[in-house]
């Protein structure tokens, strides 16, 4: 008995691991999502046909979130904001309030959305994997890119799918 266990811990832990604690892959279909905005705006997968699309998860006590949202704003939102693009923030379990001052702390412009219980992050992802994702779907709502953390070279990558998929 003990042995099936530790082989489901070990499958678990490879999964985790090998994946970066995503569930979906990359060319797996966008899952059925409704995003509600703080500006009021809502978005499901077919208000989002046509777009490429980057979710941006995140939360205000996240270091690595704050060190990277600065260059979603500059490098991604304001290069592509004005073509079929959209970056949506989409904080972690924080309250309206919460959120307010992060964003205005962090001086981000790309709209937000709150996952206040987790749902939608977990349509994504194992249960209580971490933040700093980036998950990037095509006009076709399809995942083409998948990111955990911030490093450089992966979010440089990112940025040039984004841009080959708007010039298709």
């Amino acid at each position: 008995m003990k042995i099936f266990a530790l082989i489901g811990l070990f499958s678990f832990l490879s999964f985790g691991d090998d994946n970066r604690g995503y569930k979906v892959k990359i060319g797996d279909p966008l899952p059925e999502i409704q995003l509600n905005l703080l500006d009021g705006t809502v978005h499901n997968n077919q208000s989002l046909e046509g777009k490429v699309v980057v979710f941006q998860f995140t939360a205000s006590w996240c270091g690595v979130c704050r060190k990277e949202m600065p260059h979603l704003e500059k490098d991604v939102w304001q290069r592509f904001k004005n073509q079929d693009f959209i970056l949506i923030g989409i904080d972690l379990k924080e309250d309206e309030q919460t959120v307010r001052k992060f964003i205005e702390s962090t001086g981000v412009t790309y709209p937000i959305a709150i996952d206040k219980d987790g749902s939608l992050f977990e349509k994504f992802t194992i249960a209580q994997a971490g933040v700093t994702r980036n998950i990037v779907i095509d006009k076709k709502g399809e995942i083409i890119f998948l990111s955990r953390l911030f490093e450089e070279k992966e979010f440089n990558q990112m940025i040039e799918v984004i841009d080959s998929e708007l010039k298709r």
